[in-house]
């Protein structure tokens, strides 16, 4: 008899957030694929053979929005995910992009729209559970302080 609900981690997720004049911005992207279609999130993907959880969180950011010049952070979040259907528990690091104001978002056909809004409005658009906890704790560690030295990614 099996007593265990598995944890498989096979994906990444990156916030990534820019200093306007007076804010700090988050980049929410509406996806328009089968799976969540419509719906308002960050960026997400799947880690491919031979990448560590980081590299992965660098090309998903460039697939996704064409962004490459980014400071990137480990947020020491992770988003969660329960599959009734397949009785286990998706669980992805979440990484944190610092991102210069100019740069230009570029979609790939993953997503319909993108816009940039402050955390507060961040926190009432995400449609999936668990994301304002997220978006809370980056804007806590990230926005609020400074980040932590170490979790930056070299």
């Amino acid at each position: 008899m099996n007593l265990e609900v598995p944890l498989r981690c096979t994906g990444v997720a990156a916030v990534l957030i820019k200093r306007t004049d007076s804010d700090y911005k988050v980049l929410l992207l509406k996806r328009d694929t089968s799976v969540l279609r419509d719906v308002w999130c960050y960026i997400g993907g799947g880690i491919e053979e031979g990448e560590k959880a980081w590299e992965a969180a660098l090309r998903e950011i460039k697939e996704e929005t064409g962004i490459t010049d980014l400071s990137l952070y480990s947020s020491n979040q992770f988003d969660q995910i329960y599959s009734p259907k397949e009785n286990y528990i998706y669980i992805a690091p979440v990484f944190v992009g610092y991102v210069d104001e100019s740069h230009k978002v570029n979609l790939n056909y993953e997503h319909s729209d993108y816009k940039w809004v402050s955390f507060k409005e961040a926190f009432d658009t995400v449609s999936i559970p668990g994301n304002e906890e997220v978006l809370l704790s980056i804007e806590k560690h990230f926005v609020n302080r400074p980040p932590l030295h170490y979790l930056r990614v070299q």
